[in-house]
């Protein structure tokens, strides 16, 4: 029987993920990946976790293996909804909801706002995930530059010109590229999209792995100051996440918007779930409670800056001088441009029989650019075999740029 005429038509712009594609090509023990967005396996928590495990099934095992309510565990949300607040912007634990993994919170956001035809405003690049969460609904995606200082307030301009009903950015540490959004630029964003009929996504995976540099205000605390606002009110949606800083095996994220938003994405999540799990909810909880959250922060913060500096050392030593790349402030990833004749996706297919991998940039664009791209990941890999997989691309480059990857072929 063929299937493919039952498909939904929203099935014709779906694929799978070109990253785990990839990944499955980086199986081998001996190939060293910057390929995935990873988390660093060693750092995980997993006496912590299994202490708070065996707490919650021995003290509330009836309470966390029930159902619960759809916006999320209540100790759970207002942990989030401290941690999130200052001393001039409140947030009200009704203004969270819990999700499963911040991914399912573009999901859910997409099926609430988005129509076919759609306008709606990213980064060129982006990340991937919100381009595969939101191609079903056929938006017409308005691309807006991005430097070492975020968003180009220029071109933001013209794409709001054409009345986008959605903006999205991830301010800090952005994947794919690393960069950060200065507080200037979030300045003028708000000014730019204050009272306009639209929704900005604040989408902050990365933002607690900062290594340099100076914290940055959140969109949605700065769109609250501009309202005269102590709490959420604004046309700000903040996503956030346990996946980074914690665990991503928890599939456990959150949104954080004003009642209105809350209430639709609370429909649509029962249509979806119900309810994220309830277990891991109560285990992430008693993880995260007393100062153990940020204590673990602390360390990863330590472990990460120090492979971040060893991974830009190496690509300043061995790379060619043609390449360049980003140099971020924090998270987990930055982005290398090649000269213009390399094709980073040939590239891929001669760096694995050098036993070493990376994203090609090109699924993060919009449009026909960033072909000659490509993301590299420093938190999974250990120091030695950071300088060890980049000299490996060293020596893949200096001979691309002599014999280019379609002559191989």
């Amino acid at each position: 029987m063929n299937f493919e005429n039952l498909f939904a038509e929203r099935m014709s712009v779906m694929k799978r993920s070109s990253i785990r594609e990839i990944l499955k090509l980086t199986a081998r023990p001996e190939v060293i990946s910057f390929a995935g967005g990873l988390p660093a396996p060693e750092l995980f928590p997993t006496e912590r976790f299994a202490e708070a495990a065996a707490k919650v099934i021995t003290e509330q095992g009836q309470q966390a293996l029930q159902y619960s309510p759809t916006e999320g565990m209540a100790e759970l949300r207002e942990l989030i909804a401290g941690r999130l607040s200052t001393p001039d912007f409140h947030i009200d634990p009704a203004n969270v909801l819990m999700v499963t993994g911040s991914q399912q919170g573009l999901d859910l956001i997409c099926r609430i706002f988005l129509n076919d035809s759609d306008k709606m405003v990213v980064e060129n690049p982006t990340y991937l995930g919100m381009l595969m969460a939101s191609r079903p609904y056929h938006p017409r995606y308005l691309p807006v530059e991005t430097d070492d200082d975020g968003i180009v307030i220029d071109t933001l301009d013209d794409a709001l010109e054409a009345r986008p009903k959605m903006v999205y950015t991830v301010p800090n540490f952005q994947n794919p590229q690393g960069v950060t959004l200065s507080t200037e630029r979030r300045e003028q964003l708000i000014d730019r999209t204050y009272n306009r009929s639209l929704v900005v996504i604040e989408d902050n995976p990365y933002g607690e792995l900062r290594y340099s540099g100076s914290d940055q205000p959140s969109l949605i605390s700065m769109d609250a100051a501009k309202r005269g606002a102590s709490g959420v009110e604004g046309n700000i949606i903040y996503l956030g996440t346990f996946s980074k800083i914690l665990a991503p095996g928890l599939r456990i994220g959150w949104i954080v918007a004003n009642d209105a938003i809350i209430d639709k994405l609370v429909q649509i999540k029962q249509s979806a779930d119900l309810h994220s799990s309830t277990l891991t909810q109560y285990i992430a909880y008693e993880v995260s409670r007393d100062g153990f959250l940020e204590s673990h922060i602390g360390k990863l913060r330590e472990v990460y800056r120090q492979r971040r500096d060893v991974m830009l050392d190496a690509l300043e030593t061995y790379f060619p001088a043609e390449v360049t790349w980003r140099k971020p402030e924090g998270g987990l990833f930055l982005m290398v441009t090649l000269p213009e004749q390399v094709d980073a996706y040939d590239l891929l297919q001669r760096a694995l029989e050098y036993d070493v991998a990376f994203v090609p940039g090109g699924d993060f664009h919009i449009g026909k650019s960033g072909w000659n791209t490509f993301r590299l990941n420093f938190s999974n890999a250990q120091p030695d075999m950071i300088v060890e997989g980049v000299k490996r691309l060293a020596a893949l480059l200096k001979e691309e740029l002599v014999t280019p990857a379609a002559a191989h072929k």
